[in-house]
């Protein structure tokens, strides 16, 4: 039914007194709906706007799945999307978990293209606004070119469909793209913004990402400058406080996905055990467990040459952060003890589909499951980190072991993340060469980061993928789930 006969049909209800004002009856804004007309004037448009934006830009669960892509972790049901990432297993008919969606690349557009209409607003704060949606449209970006390469670069949304089949742009052009605009936002975006709005983009998340671009591109020195303008930001006094729910604003936080119960809750059931009621979704390899140190810095094979590795009781004086990151066979949490080697068991590895395949589960971000047994795990508030201060002092670290910089600088940064976890500082006398401290290097942010999606990227920019992804896939007491 169009206009015209709308206005016929009350032109022939209304006294002639009343037409005058049929045309602006019917031409009102919709109530229940936004409009293009009525929109983008104010600043709680942009809010409104810019919510949209950070809706799902990144998501805390997948950041945590992520690792299965990895030698840090498995992924036992395929249709979650992991398991053929982790197993190579990669087709064109089944691709598993994607990254490459520009639904948040459109929705940037069209607030840049709109921005600046809502005059009401002044010049200063729009701004900011444009800052951040830049510095998330080059976070996508920087995922996109990441996991696929080239990809097509769009700046400016299409009017029809036709006009939105275009090629993909080299991965040059992306990279530049990103790092120009990181660049232009740094000096706009504030480091911080008043009343608690945290997860909003900063200066600092902005560095962030810019040097962790250099980094994973092999661009060293761009990567050590980057790091060194970060500040404003400490390591938080423990590890494992860094995951207390109570502690997720800490000082050591420069950017997270942000999570509130009843409204937009973080799930916890894939990563929890089967005998708590989790599904054990994505769960550590014993690769992983055995990159944690003995707690006076020996590695296992170091510990085993002098008999102070004990294969019996394999947990026992190794770094805190395998506690911290680990449920592994014999702790107690949440009020129970995890006896997922005992047959019987509701974690019996072999027993239950959900229960852990490797006989480990991950504890790190669900230490609240300690802290209170009867939480609600399907609906918590926990944040998420994206990047946090302890990045920083290892890239700052990694840059210049591969500049072949190795000063007391470079071990600094690597002491104070490792002193922090109640581990000892590096033994200079042995980690003195390049070699040596790669290692090093690489070994710490494994064991810092596990769970935190960094290590499917570490190790393909490292050029070791092809290495650690190979060969069995252990779990605990040696078992085998899957053999190459």
């Amino acid at each position: 039914m169009d206009v015209t006969y709308l206005r016929l049909m009350y032109a022939l209800m209304l006294p002639p007194d009343l037409l005058k004002t049929t045309d602006s009856f019917l031409e009102t804004a919709p109530n229940d709906a936004l409009s293009p007309s009525t929109f983008w004037k104010n600043e709680k448009d942009l809010e409104l706007a810019l919510t949209g934006i950070y809706n799902g830009f990144e998501s805390g669960g997948s950041l945590m799945y992520r690792d299965a892509g990895s030698d840090n972790a498995y992924n036992n049901f395929p249709w979650e999307g992991w398991t053929n990432i982790g197993n190579g297993n990669l087709s064109a008919a089944d691709s598993g978990a994607s990254y490459y969606n520009f639904g948040t690349i459109n929705r940037s557009n069209e607030f840049l293209e709109n921005v600046d209409k809502a005059t009401e607003v002044s010049e200063e704060k729009r701004a900011i606004y444009k800052a951040q949606v830049r510095f998330i449209r080059a976070y996508i970006y920087y995922v996109l070119t990441t996991n696929y390469g080239d990809a097509p670069l769009i700046t400016e949304n299409f009017a029809t469909p036709e006009e939105a089949k275009v090629p993909r742009d080299s991965q040059e052009i992306i990279r530049k793209f990103i790092e120009d605009e990181l660049k232009d936002v740094i000096g706009v975006l504030p480091e911080s913004y008043p009343g608690g709005e945290y997860g909003k983009a900063t200066k600092g998340a902005a560095q962030a990402l810019l040097m962790r671009y250099y980094l994973y591109f092999k661009e060293y020195s761009k990567a050590l400058t980057t790091a060194k303008e970060i500040s404003g930001y400490s390591l938080n006094p423990t590890f494992e406080g860094l995951f207390d729910p109570a502690n997720e604003q800490n000082s050591e936080v420069i950017l997270s996905v942000q999570h509130t119960a009843d409204f937009y809750a973080m799930d916890f059931t894939p990563f929890l055990p089967n005998g708590l009621g989790g599904w054990s979704s994505v769960v550590p390899t014993q690769s992983l467990v055995d990159a944690f140190e003995m707690a006076d810095g020996k590695t296992i094979e170091e510990a085993r040459e002098t008999g102070e590795y004990d294969p019996s009781n394999p947990y026992k004086n190794r770094d805190p952060r395998l506690r911290a990151t680990i449920v592994y066979p014999g702790q107690v949490f949440a009020n129970q003890l995890y006896l997922s080697v005992e047959e019987g068991s509701n974690d019996y590895y072999n027993t239950a589909d959900n229960a852990s395949k490797t006989g480990y589960n991950f504890k790190k971000y669900t230490t609240f499951m300690d802290l209170d047994p009867g939480s609600p795990y399907w609906n918590m508030g926990n944040d998420i980190y994206i990047f946090r201060y302890a990045e920083v002092l290892l890239t700052i670290a990694e840059a210049k072991v591969e500049l072949g910089q190795i000063d007391n600088e470079l071990y600094e940064a690597i002491d104070k993340v490792r002193l922090r976890a109640n581990m000892p500082a590096v033994d200079r006398a042995k980690y003195s060469s390049q070699e040596s401290l790669k290692k090093l290097v690489r070994n710490e942010r494994r064991v810092e980061f596990a769970m935190e999606g960094l290590r499917r990227d570490d190790i393909i920019r490292w050029e070791i993928a092809g290495d650690v992804l190979n060969g069995d896939l252990i779990g605990v007491k040696g078992t085998i789930l899957k053999t190459v």
